[in-house]
């Protein structure tokens, strides 16, 4: 294992750890040496991951949390706190993202959207920070996307404001926190080929964005754990504010 990649003694939380994107960071951690905390609204799904990965003896648990309530992000990072007592590494990965065609965008789906993707970032941050300035030092990442930051999908507008606002935060936060050295980073996924992938069609429509990758496939869950995995070490220990693509080349091409 390379000692740059080695997380031993790390404590990790990974926010939608359960499936997909989410439970490829957790697995890519966790098989590093690091202590993870899956905290996601799939319990079952979360604890059947967690105790798969005891059983290769990582050190893994799971944790039942809806990230729309502020309160309930505070006491999620609290409780860690407390049984635990300290957090390396700030994974916020959940999202939600009904595919809606603008006009029937309604208040609730635009405010859970914001929620879970945006608004629980801060939060979560903002629960970290008291242990991440006592520690010396911290590492916040989240899984953004290039829809809304760099390109446009039908019928999630919704969904693309909220990373937008996810890579603002990135940039802001970076800035504020650096003097405590606490790095903020991001990851920006293309198309990945995770269940939540049919949220935008079926074999059909990924088959066609798959044609249209110059890479000449569809990203894989491990492809975005492996970015988290660098920005998390010491080899990006001077990069923050910054989001990394991940997108097999798609937003390349001019037209």
């Amino acid at each position: 294992m390379s000692e740059n990649l080695d997380f031993s003694g790390k404590t990790v939380l990974v926010t939608g750890g359960a499936q997909g994107i989410g439970r490829a960071i957790v697995e890519a951690f966790a098989l590093r040496g690091a202590r993870v905390v899956i905290a996601d609204l799939q319990l079952p799904q979360a604890q059947a991951l967690a105790a798969e990965l005891s059983g290769q003896a990582c050190q893994v648990e799971a944790v039942p949390v809806d990230l729309v309530e502020s309160t309930v992000v505070f006491e999620l990072v609290q409780s860690l706190e407390q049984r635990m007592g300290r957090l390396d590494i700030l994974v916020h990965n959940a999202g939600y993202f009904p595919l809606t065609p603008f006009a029937e965008i309604t208040p609730s789906i635009l405010d859970r959207t914001l929620a879970v993707n945006l608004s629980a970032l801060f939060w979560l941050t903002q629960a970290a920070l008291p242990m991440f300035r006592r520690q010396g030092q911290g590492c916040v990442l989240a899984t953004s996307s290039v829809t809304g930051p760099r390109v446009a999908y039908p019928g999630l507008s919704h969904y693309a404001a909220s990373k937008a606002g996810v890579n603002g935060f990135i940039r802001n936060a970076a800035l504020e926190l650096a003097g405590y050295n606490v790095r903020v980073n991001g990851v920006e996924p293309g198309m990945i080929a995770t269940p939540a992938l049919g949220n935008l069609g079926g074999d059909q429509v990924t088959d066609n964005i798959a044609s249209r990758v110059p890479l000449g496939r569809l990203g894989v869950a491990s492809d975005i754990a492996g970015a988290m995995l660098f920005l998390a070490s010491d080899l990006a220990s001077y990069i923050t504010g910054q989001t990394l693509v991940v997108d097999g080349g798609s937003t390349l091409p001019e037209v």
